[in-house]
């Protein structure tokens, strides 16, 4: 079966530190750009990373520059986010995506993951 599976959320506290990964299954995820993106609670999905298929480039969000980090292990079939210094506006689900490049304007994603729920909470 050919999906990404997003693993790693939970409840944390602010300041805290999370990592989710996304893992492929059934193909190889070293051809794709992967994004992350999130959604709160009546909000609408938020762009928050990306990385290109070679890892030598990646972008953010403003609200997570500094903060979160994108990363990928060709290798593992894995890309990962660190997510430090969290905040309570960090509360989402958080799915990852995969496409032919990091443009997100017209952009077709091949493969989406089922999300992993992140809790920012004292």
């Amino acid at each position: 079966q050919l999906q990404l599976v997003e693993s790693g959320g939970g409840l944390v506290q602010p300041g805290g530190s999370l990592r989710l990964s996304c893992a492929a299954s059934g193909f190889a995820l070293d051809y794709y750009a992967i994004h992350w993106f999130r959604q709160a609670p009546g909000k609408e999905r938020e762009g928050v990373s990306c990385i290109t298929s070679s890892g030598r480039s990646t972008n953010y969000a403003d609200s997570v520059k500094g903060r979160f980090t994108i990363s990928r292990d060709n290798a593992e079939n894995t890309v990962y986010l660190q997510m430090n210094s969290l905040k309570p506006e960090d509360t989402a689900i958080y799915y990852c995506a995969a496409a032919r490049s990091c443009l997100r304007l017209g952009q077709v994603y091949d493969y989406w993951g089922q999300g992993t729920q992140v809790t920012v909470s004292s």
